[in-house]
């Protein structure tokens, strides 16, 4: 007998689930070594609310309303925190020995067994709460760990906007100006906490908007009213250290915000004149994104091993190709961060220098006076250099100091704005890089794009592709009866975008010895690309059927990154 059968057969008796999708619930969960209750609602065959009523009514347990409730931190941290999130259970309130634990699944014996033992309570009583609320109070408690969302501790927390204006450089001495000035540090605390990249402040004829972009996408947050426009843009504009005179040509700048004693977020600030006054737009420098582990990527096993293989290598050139805003900086900067050790000299040369790395050599490439990607790739090769980075290689003559460092004894990484690696060849004997450098230099060739992915907690099963449409996108025959697809629903905690993170697709492609004959004797992208698949390398559309697979993603997202 399960514990779950009170709960199963009133589902059934109140035909909220058939008995077979009950079993298919139950096999998923087995396979997976989940929970029955967790595969039930990412399975889509009920939701979080209405669970909680059910526990409430099968159990007669009481329900708490956990917004309500003053969740002490004192409580929860007696308890690991691995413990907290793989039960999605939060402690609440203790008294004496009894320990009382907000849960959707009050019937999971382990997890109040292992409640009991961790924090030592002789009782432990479950209550019953909507897994949503749970699973944001969770993130509330534990939040982003090292990354951004944890650049805000206590104390900071407790801090309201004009002192947050204040570390920003408060202009707003007079009453005048202070709802502006409040108005412009709300918009970038928000920004960090909702882990936005960039910030887009737009002047119209009637009307003012501000979009966040979450996840590559642009939403709209605000809209002051566009008497205030100005104002706003001259805020940002003294906090960037710009000319506020000058409105007619674009500027750039940077934003430090000192959130504690030993955290600090870099905005860099972009002006446009356009028709209605400056547009400003602001990209948040997160530094944490150089200390990303590579296995946070989304690399597959082999692809990850492919490229660990490449940056590992004394010499040779390694290319991350794809288009803006796919990740190629971050790729190369955590390749970087593994490679930067004591015993190597690392230079890199970037326009502009996105984030800080304590023990590599960055250079700004600035064309005004002279420092192009070229020139600094130059002065580099007199620096004894081990390592060189290359912001992109843009030209022939780039393309050229590229290939000889490459050559002479030097690991140079860079990256091409094209999509695939059939493409990146073709590019590189385009710009004028003879085909004989290309194959004797490329150590390996990876383009990627950025798929967001779907919230764990509200994502619904997604039914409504056809056999035919499934086999067209790629998937194989076989599998089809057996593939569970997922689709975005919206919920509390991904802002009911149904969405919340992003993944990376790869197409990982060492050079072999076959592949370099083919460069050698200028074989189209066409006959590359299938030598590729032959070789069992996956391309960009392979590798996103499988984060579907993986249920991280829907159809929706993969076709619109990798539809060309």
């Amino acid at each position: 007998m399960s514990d779950y059968d009170p709960l199963i057969s009133y589902m059934v008796q109140h035909k909220i689930c058939t008995p077979e999708q009950i079993r298919e619930v139950q096999i998923s969960a087995q396979k997976k070594r989940g929970s029955f209750l967790q595969q039930l609602l990412s399975d889509g065959l009920i939701d979080g609310s209405r669970l909680s009523q059910i526990n409430r009514e099968v159990y007669n347990l009481p329900q708490v309303m956990l917004r309500e409730l003053d969740v002490r931190r004192e409580l929860t941290a007696q308890f690991p925190e691995t413990v907290v999130r793989k039960h999605m259970a939060l402690p609440i309130y203790a008294n004496g020995g009894r320990l009382f634990v907000a849960t959707f699944d009050p019937s999971n014996r382990i997890m109040l067994e292992e409640f009991k033992y961790q924090g030592k309570f002789t009782s432990v009583e479950p209550i019953v709460a909507d897994i949503g609320v749970i699973e944001a109070l969770i993130e509330d408690h534990y939040a982003g760990v090292g990354g951004m969302e944890s650049v805000f501790d206590d104390e900071n927390q407790e801090q309201d906007l004009d002192a947050i204006s204040e570390a920003l450089g408060n202009i707003g001495a007079n009453e005048e100006e202070a709802p502006v000035v409040r108005f412009v540090s709300g918009m970038l605390m928000d920004a960090i906490r909702t882990g936005a990249s960039d910030l887009h402040f737009e002047p119209y004829e009637n009307t003012y908007r501000v979009r966040f972009r979450r996840d590559g996408v642009l939403q709209e947050v605000a809209a002051p009213p566009p008497s205030i426009a100005n104002r706003i843009t001259a805020r940002l504009k003294v906090m960037a250290n710009l000319d506020i005179a000058e409105k007619r040509v674009p500027q750039d700048g940077r934003i430090k915000l000192q959130v504690s004693e030993t955290k600090a977020i870099d905005f860099r600030v972009s002006s446009l004149p356009t028709l209605w006054g400056e547009k400003i737009v602001l990209r948040i420098l997160d530094s944490s994104a150089a200390k990303l582990n590579i296995d946070v990527l989304g690399f597959e096993p082999d692809q990850k091993q492919h490229y660990l293989n490449a940056i590992s290598k004394p010499q040779g050139l390694v290319l991350v190709t794809g288009p803006t805003g796919s990740g190629k900086t971050v790729s190369l900067y955590t390749g970087l961060s593994i490679l930067n050790k004591p015993t190597v000299n690392i230079s890199t040369a970037e326009d502009p220098v996105e984030i800080n790395l304590p023990g590599i050599n960055q250079v700004n490439v600035n064309t005004k006076t002279g420092l192009d990607f070229a020139a600094a790739l130059k002065a580099f090769l007199r620096q004894d250099p081990d390592i060189i980075m290359v912001g992109e290689i843009r030209d022939i003559t780039t393309g050229e100091i590229a290939v000889k460092a490459a050559q002479t004894g030097h690991l140079v990484l860079s990256t091409l704005h094209t999509n695939d690696v059939p493409q990146t060849i073709a590019r590189l004997v385009n710009i004028g890089i003879p085909s004989y450098n290309i194959a004797a230099s490329v150590n390996l060739i990876m383009a990627q794009r950025l798929t967001r992915r779907l919230c764990s907690h509200c994502k619904t099963r997604d039914r409504k592709h056809s056999h035919d449409e499934l086999i067209a996108l790629g998937f194989a025959e076989d599998e089809i009866d057996d593939l569970r697809i997922y689709a975005p629903k919206g919920c509390e905690r991904c802002s009911y975008q149904g969405y919340r993170g992003r993944a990376g697709i790869y197409q990982v492609v060492p050079i072999s010895e076959s592949l370099s004959e083919m460069i050698l004797h200028n074989a189209s992208a066409t006959d590359i690309a299938e030598q590729c698949q032959k070789e069992g390398y996956w391309d960009l559309r392979q590798s996103a059927l499988n984060k579907v697979r993986q249920g991280l993603t829907s159809i929706e997202e993969i076709l619109r990154v990798t539809t060309d």
